[in-house]
C-alpha cells in the first residue's frame, strides 16, 4: 500500500509542478507581449506625431553623455594637471545700460523669473 500511495504523491507533485510551470510560462509570456504592445504604440505614436521615440531620444543621450566622459572630462589618477599661466587682473564694476528694465525687488515672487 505504501508503494501506491509514494506513485501517487510523486504524481501529484509532479502534476503541480507541470502546472506551476506552465503558469509562470504563461505569465512570462504575456508580460513579455504586454511590452511590446507598449513599445508598439510608444513607437507609432511618434511616428504619427512627428517625433523621435522616447527610447532612442534617452538612448542617445546616454550614448552622448558616456562619449563625452571617456573623452577625458573626468581627470584620470590622482595627478592633477597644471591650470596653467595665472593672470591677475584689477576688478573693475560694469554699469547697467540704460536700455535694460530696473531690478525688482526681493518682495515681488515674479522678479526671479523676470530676470
Amino acid at each position: 500500500m505504501n508503494g501506491i500511495l509514494d506513485f501517487f504523491g510523486r504524481l501529484v507533485r509532479g502534476v503541480l509542478k507541470l502546472a506551476l510551470g506552465l503558469m509562470a510560462l504563461v505569465f512570462v509570456l504575456s508580460l513579455l507581449l504586454a511590452t511590446l504592445v507598449v513599445v508598439l504604440g510608444v513607437t507609432l505614436w511618434a511616428v504619427i506625431t512627428g517625433r523621435k521615440p522616447a527610447p532612442a531620444v534617452v538612448f542617445t543621450r546616454f550614448r552622448q553623455t558616456s562619449q563625452r566622459y571617456t573623452q577625458g572630462m573626468w581627470p584620470t589618477g590622482t595627478a592633477r594637471r597644471p591650470a596653467g599661466d595665472v593672470v591677475d587682473v584689477q576688478a573693475t564694476e560694469v554699469p547697467e545700460s540704460a536700455e535694460a528694465p530696473p531690478r525688482r525687488n526681493g518682495t515681488d515672487p515674479m522678479a526671479r523669473v523676470m530676470h
